[in-house]
Order: C-alpha cells, then structure tokens, then sequence
C-alpha cells in the first residue's frame, strides 16, 4: 500500500472514530423519494379509513412510518400547495393563490395572482442540489410555463413536468407532452412515470432526491380495464342510492363507489409499490426516506364527482375540511420503523426544513419562513412552535369554493367568506364533519381567531378581492 493511499485511510477512520465529521455526515446523508398524489382525497385510501379503494402498498407503507391524521395542504387547489412545498412559504406570501391558469368570475373582483413560481424563490431542489445531491422530478409541475419548469429550479431531470394541471393527451400514450416521449399505444402514464422513476434510481449516485409526481388522480377519469375490473364488481354487487348530498347549490359526492376512479387509485398504489420494491432490491431501502402526499383535497363537488372525502365537508376547491386536509406519511428508517400516529397540525410549507433537517444540512429560515422543521415530531420529542395554520383562497374555484380565508388554531377552526363578510367556527375535535357552527355560541374565540387571521394576513400582504362598485 503507498503511503498517500494509508494516510487517506488513517484519516477516514480517524474522522469516524472522532464520531463524524463531513465524512461520516455525508455516507449518512439519506435519499428522497417524495411521493405526491394530484386530488387524492383523505380517506381515499385503507388506511385513511376507505372501504372501497384498495391500496396495499400505500398501508404498508403507513405501516411503517408515521402516519399524520390533521396534515394540511396549503391551498384547495393544486399550484398554490406545490409552490409551498418547494418554497417552504404560504401561497399568500408570494402570491400564488390560484391554480396557475385559473379564473372564475363572481360577486366580488378576485385579486391577481403570480402565476408561475418565482425564480427568486431557492427552492427546495436547489438547496438539497447545493447540498450535494441529485435531484430528479417526473410527472405533474404546473408551477408555470417554459422558463419555471424544473430545470430551472434546481432539478438535473424532468420527465413530463411542465405548465398543464392535467394530462391533456389523456392517461394513455400517445400522451401529447413534449416532456415525455410517447410509449408504445395504449401504454398507460402511471405506469410509464414509475417506470422512468425507477430507471433513475438505478443509474443514481446516492445521494438523490426523487419527486415522483403523478397526475393521477386528477381527470380524465380513464383507468386500465384490470384496475377496474374488481371495483365493477364490487359496484355491481353493492349498489348505492344515497350517493349525493347538496353543499349550497352544488352535489356533493357521499359514498366512494366510483370504478373508474378506483381503478386510477390501484395504478397510484401500484406505482409506490414498485418504488418500495426497486428501494428494497438495490439495497438503499434503509437509506431512503419517503414521503407520501395529495396536493388538495378529493373531487368531490364537481367535475364528474369521483369520490367521496366523508366525513369530511366539500372536497377539492373550499376551505372546509375536505378540500384541504390530506393523507400525509414519512418514512424515516431508523425513526419511524414501528409506525405512530401524530395528530399535529402540520401544513405542506413544512417539508422544505424537514427535509433539510432530515439531510443534516444547513436550514434556510429566510426561504422556508413559513414552515416548521417536523423532525422532532417524527422522534416523538414534542410538537412544532407555532400558534396557528393558516389558509388564504381570494377566489372562486371551479368546484364551488367562494372567496374565502381560514386559520386552525389548537381543535379551533375558523373560516371568514368574503361574499358577505360571515365567519364560521367549528371545534374540528368533536366535529370532523363541520356541521355545527359555534360562532354566535363562542363568540370571543371568533373574535380572537378572526384578528389572528386579519394580523397573520397582514403579514403575508396577502392581496383581497374587493366588492365591484354599485354590488
């Protein structure tokens, strides 16, 4: 052995038995696969509590990781929630409070919104990028046109990620997406993005982080005939009659008995079982953190009504609980290997610290001003420091939701509709559904909650819609 080659060696176990340094630091640093589901509702999966839609892989992996029950997206609508996550701020603060391309007229005039994510932000790609990793996305961007996309904000690859919020081509090839060649006709986009996934985690370097963001399971409503085939059946030999309720003037879907759209939540749990597989098969399974999300919650309003969020209020689109809480899971080998269960209120701004954290490097609280780095949660060592979450919707979505604000506050929760300056209050402990509004019984916590919102508005410079002249 030369000498460099034995002095290399002495100072590699010196660093190690010194319990680490930038060496050990970095052999530990782990990857990430960041599992992001368009429209999943919450209880659209087992074990969020569906007794239809069958997703194996999605309660394995909830098996082993910790499961949160009160996870929040940061918008009803999908870009809003996606720039959170790779800002690590509240859509209001940058001022991306629509989905990108979105408008809808109605009583009020709607503020303007920026409809791409700034490339002033350092998003999270680049700070895990900076950090030493490589960064991959596939799927679902709609964070703005050609010169937001991906590669631009700190990602080496981008597959399929561009300006659109849906498939336009459809599920099946040809997919009509310059960002992802065309498969053989007929071939199906879930499976074709895990297969693309799976690909880069084979040629990767560790360390990476993978963001598989699957259109699915947002419209068209199209599926391969053997994911649904087993919920025809089930349809067929169990059939529903009370499927709808009214939410003002707008059905509202009740019972979970679409086949179509279970056949679209098959092919999404399909896909996270093969990423957990392939992890477990090149061996970096316990060198790999995953993280499971929806951007907003379950359709449920409008647009084909494919699923049901009961017992929760509304869907995709409203500030009520249906439109914004989503299933949430972390796996963190070594951390979270027996499973558990947080009942925290946590919101999407949060994974740009976590994850960083979670890396071992440096926070950036001036970029992720508006999120909480979630470890200590994960260890079981308390929960994060903050008084409140918060949500600001200036406009009207496609699926109903009126101009409107809300803040979670403790079991509290307020929503403030801008159409006729009425508040609302529901005590979300005793009542998930949001049924009893407590704002002429509770009327100092009203208070309290609605100047919370107000100051926490402020802050932001959130932007208000404003009533037309002579309305």
């Amino acid at each position: 052995m030369d000498r460099r080659k034995f002095l290399e060696m002495s100072l590699a176990g010196a660093l190690l038995a010194a319990g680490g340094g930038a060496l050990q630091s970095k052999a530990r640093r782990p990857n990430f696969v960041f599992f992001l589901a368009d429209d999943l509702g919450w209880t659209d999966t087992g074990c969020y509590g569906s007794g239809f839609y069958e997703t194996p892989a999605i309660d394995r992996l909830a098996s082993q990781s910790m499961r949160f029950t009160d996870a929040y997206a940061a918008s009803p609508v999908c870009s809003p929630t996606r720039a959170s996550i790779m800002s690590g701020k509240y859509p209001s603060r940058i001022n991306t409070t629509q989905y990108f391309g979105g408008f809808r007229e109605g009583k009020l005039d709607t503020p303007d919104y920026v409809d791409h994510l700034p490339l002033e932000e350092f998003t999270l790609a680049e700070a895990l990028k900076a950090g030493g990793y490589s960064t991959f996305f596939l799927g679902k961007w709609h964070l703005g046109h050609k010169a937001y996309w991906p590669r631009k904000q700190g990602f080496d690859v981008n597959i399929g990620g561009n300006h659109t919020g849906l498939p336009r081509g459809g599920y099946f090839s040809p997919y009509h997406n310059e960002q992802i060649e065309d498969g053989p006709f007929g071939e199906y986009l879930t499976d074709r993005l895990t297969d693309e996934a799976l690909s880069l985690m084979e040629s990767a370097s560790s360390p990476f982080m993978l963001f598989l963001s699957h259109y699915a399971v947002h419209t068209p409503l199209q599926a391969k005939w053997e994911d649904m085939k087993p919920y025809w059946k089930k349809n067929f030999f169990n059939p529903r009659w009370d499927r709808f309720d009214k939410e003002g003037k707008y059905p509202v879907r009740t019972v979970q008995d679409d086949p179509v759209y279970g056949g679209m939540i098959s092919a999404l749990d399909r896909s996270l079982g093969r990423v957990m597989d392939k992890l477990s098969g090149l061996g970096i399974e316990e060198d790999t953190i995953i993280v499971f999300m929806s951007d907003n919650g379950g359709l449920s309003t409008a647009e084909g009504w494919p699923t049901a969020n009961v017992p929760l209020r509304a869907g995709k689109g409203w500030l009520y609980e249906g439109g914004i809480r989503e299933p949430m899971i972390i796996k963190w080998p070594g951390v979270t290997d027996g499973g558990g269960l947080c009942s925290e209120p946590v919101i999407s701004n949060d994974f740009y610290p976590t994850l960083l954290s979670m890396a071992g490097l440096p926070l950036r609280p001036d970029q992720h001003c508006d999120g909480v780095d979630l470890t200590p949660l994960l260890k079981g060592e308390g929960g994060p420091k903050r008084d409140a979450v918060y949500w600001h919707y200036p406009h009207y979505s496609n699926q109903g939701g009126r101009p409107s604000a809300a803040v979670r506050s403790g079991k509290y929760k307020l929503i403030e509709f801008y159409e006729n300056e009425r508040v609302e209050l529901y005590d979300l402990d005793s009542d998930i559904s949001e049924e009893h509004d407590l704002s002429e019984k509770m009327p100092e916590t009203a208070v309290r909650l609605r100047r919370m919102l107000h100051e926490w508005q402020e802050e932001q410079g959130a932007r208000m819609p404003r009533r037309r002249k002579g309305a």
